[in-house]
């Protein structure tokens, strides 16, 4: 049976299509090796092993989340080691904090796909090495198109449609808001033009706009 540390290294010379030096055979030597691989990889490509070593059998699966959430959060990191062995976007700490309020809303009032479409535009900010803004601006809106049909129980309206259908419910201003990120989101993610992809700071807007307005809707049809 194979040591952990040759173990880790041909992982990571695997992931890294890089050759084992056949000189390095004691443990000492072979630590060195991997670490040095390590700090010339790219940044998406140690996140992608941090995610191989998170599903290790030997691997103390709570402790090492805990102890590479650590070290991101210390550095000013904006990424989170999940426990399903996933490293996700995390952005500063109010994102943070109104995605994470917004998924555990929706999932203590049923809404399960909206938690899920929530859940997809975090994983589309998370693509590596660049996100997929697009697709994350699509999941977002679909999340609290999907929270917002469940509340009303308008299953066939799209949000556009279910402002004007629930003017009254919601009121100003927040009617014109939600009017307005659709109208922005239909170049942007829903209806894609040539040249009008979001940028990650626009996409992280409507996620976090999304996450928000969602927990909102949520609590107040509880």
């Amino acid at each position: 049976m194979s040591r952990e540390p040759d173990r880790l290294r041909e992982m990571l010379c695997r992931l890294l299509q890089k050759r084992p030096d056949p000189d390095n055979w004691s443990e000492g030597n072979v630590e060195r090796e991997s670490r040095m691989l390590l700090e010339e990889a790219k940044w998406y490509r140690v996140y992608d092993f941090i995610e191989d070593v998170a599903k290790l059998p030997f691997i103390e699966q709570e402790r090492f989340v805990q102890e590479v959430n650590r070290y991101f959060f210390t550095n000013g990191i904006g990424w989170q080691l999940d426990n399903s062995g996933q490293v996700l976007y995390r952005g500063d700490e109010g994102f943070d904090r109104v995605v994470a309020d917004a998924h555990a809303t929706e999932q203590a009032q049923g809404h399960m796909t909206a938690s899920r479409e929530l859940h997809e535009a975090i994983v589309d900010l998370s693509r590596r090495p660049a996100p997929d803004t697009t697709g994350a601006v699509q999941h977002a809106m679909a999340s609290l198109e999907c929270v917002a049909r469940d509340i009303t129980n308008q299953h066939n309206l799209t949000l556009g449609d279910w402002v004007k259908a629930n003017r009254n419910r919601i009121g100003p201003p927040l009617d014109r808001a939600i009017e307005s990120m659709w109208g922005f989101t239909s170049n942007h993610g829903r209806h894609l033009s040539e040249g009008k992809e979001s940028s990650h700071e626009d996409a992280e807007l409507i996620v976090g706009f999304a996450a928000a307005l969602g927990a909102y809707l949520s609590k107040m049809s509880a």
